[in-house]
């Protein structure tokens, strides 16, 4: 079966490690361009880049699927299959349609819940129990297509977006190689989605990230959660940006929404709207991510001091 592999970065590059270590035949890797990164903003080659060049695959960085000579050269490639994973580009129909069987898609959600660009984020935020992977066949809507293969997993009380996106990482590799397998036998059935079921899961920004005080302390500990690593949860204190990467809900009370309620070994904690939130890792700019106890030995937190 020839494949070509469409993905980004570090969520995509495990799915293409396995394809390789499974041997399959992929001809082609479709990845986005070069991004400044680093201190220095210089153009850094994405994880799935660096992996393709390390295998020696050629790789197609186009800015846009849109015109016919990239059109072209997917089609030279006479795929039976294109894989796609956190590509990033939209494909266009006359790409869906290029390989044999199409496009398949590795989603970081249990479809139709989370279709959109941040379901690994969403989920934490709704409190959902369980997400997953699903293995959808592509077409012409934002994850509407069939699913083909689904895999779930518990969401832990401490997962963050990373942690969650590391296991999804993983299952999402797995389900590919079970999916190929099961298409290369003829045994891969489509199963419509429920459109009256779907949720959408918006792109993250920065804004968002603000932590609302007056707001229940478990949601603004799903906030932290679901904001790291990026775009991080922050708040401001005596004027200073501070962002929190790790907290916990308590169920204390008192005290006006975003005032420390006291200082402890552990951590700072706050009141919310609703309980009171437990600052236990914290981070100003420039400065390194500390534990609390460490934070308060450089930037003074008093009670009575207000978080905005």
């Amino acid at each position: 079966m020839r494949i070509i592999f469409a993905g980004t970065p570090h969520f995509a590059a495990a799915a293409l490690e396995a394809l390789l270590a499974h041997r399959f035949d992929v001809v082609a890797v479709l990845t986005q361009p070069d991004r400044p990164a680093g201190r220095g903003m210089r153009l850094a080659p994405g994880p799935v880049k660096q992996l393709a060049q390390a295998q020696g695959l050629p790789v197609l960085q186009p800015a846009s699927l849109k015109q016919a000579d990239i059109q072209r050269e997917i089609a030279a490639c006479a795929a039976d299959v294109m894989v796609v994973a956190a590509y990033g580009l939209i494909l266009p129909l006359a790409v869906l349609q290029l390989p044999r069987h199409g496009c398949l898609n590795i989603h970081a959600s249990l479809l139709p819940r989370w279709r959109g660009a941040a379901p690994i984020q969403r989920a934490i935020l709704a409190g959902d129990a369980e997400t997953g992977i699903t293995l959808m066949q592509m077409d012409a809507g934002l994850d509407t297509g069939d699913m083909l293969l689904k895999k779930s997993c518990q969401i832990g009380a401490c997962d963050t977006a990373q942690t969650l996106h590391d296991k999804l990482a993983a299952m999402g590799a797995e389900a590919v190689i079970a999916a190929l397998r099961l298409l290369g036998q003829g045994r891969l059935a489509p199963v419509p989605q429920e459109d009256a079921l779907a949720t959408y899961a918006a792109k993250l920004t920065k804004e968002e990230a603000r932590i609302n005080w007056a707001d229940d302390a478990a949601r603004i500990a799903r906030a932290v959660r679901a904001y790291n690593p990026f775009p991080l949860a922050t708040a401001r204190l005596d004027g200073t940006a501070i962002k929190i990467l790790q907290a916990s809900a308590l169920d204390d009370s008192g005290g006006e929404p975003g005032s420390v309620l006291r200082v402890e070994k552990n951590g700072i904690v706050v009141a919310c709207g609703k309980g009171a939130l437990r600052l236990e890792i914290l981070q100003r700019a420039n400065a390194k991510a500390l534990p609390a106890a460490q934070f308060v030995q450089g930037f003074a937190v008093r009670p009575g001091d207000r978080f905005t």
